[in-house]
């Protein structure tokens, strides 16, 4: 039988404190972000409560990042209105948040050239070491910042908040 002693039991509660504050799962109790604006160019994105910046963060985006996400594997990131439509927790790439690409004009174009738009486009943390390239621009099509960011983006942004991208 062990016998527990009091250091034992206190840095296994220490440990359990600490583990509690290490989950991916943050809080977020500040303004309400009525929108998300992208700018390709200068790989910036702002969080916005009305006309106020609440936070902004550098991006990489598509491994071919310049103009318009048009077909499925073109390695783009999409530009035009959109919103945040889904969330995943158990995301490959930390936590992520969905944007609503392909809207009907995105599959409209594509079907007129006879090719599929693609999809599941995300802002998510990464990249994940050894697995994914480090170099800028690196993602699919998506947006990508650290871990720790996306932690922040994905508790202070909601499903429905609209989010313009532009080149």
């Amino acid at each position: 039988m062990m016998k527990t002693t009091r250091r034992t039991a206190l840095l296994g509660g220490l440990a359990l404190g600490l583990a509690g504050c290490a989950s991916k799962f943050r809080t977020y109790e500040g303004p309400e972000v009525t929108r998300l604006q992208m700018f390709k160019g200068d790989r910036n994105l702002f969080l916005f409560d009305n006309t106020s910046v609440l936070k902004a963060y550098r991006i990489d985006l598509g491994f071919a990042p310049e103009g318009p996400k048009r077909f499925e594997g073109d390695g783009k990131t999409p530009e035009g209105a959109y919103t945040v439509d889904r969330r995943n927790p158990d995301s490959l790439f930390h936590l992520s948040i969905g944007i609503s690409y392909p809207n009907e004009a995105d599959i409209a174009f594509a079907a007129a050239q006879g090719r599929e738009p693609g999809g599941d486009i995300f802002i998510h943390g990464g990249p994940r070491p050894g697995i994914d390239a480090i170099k800028p621009d690196w993602t699919a099509g998506c947006i990508a910042v650290s871990d720790r960011e996306i932690e922040d983006i994905y508790a202070m942004v909601r499903d429905g908040t609209p989010i313009d991208i532009f080149a």
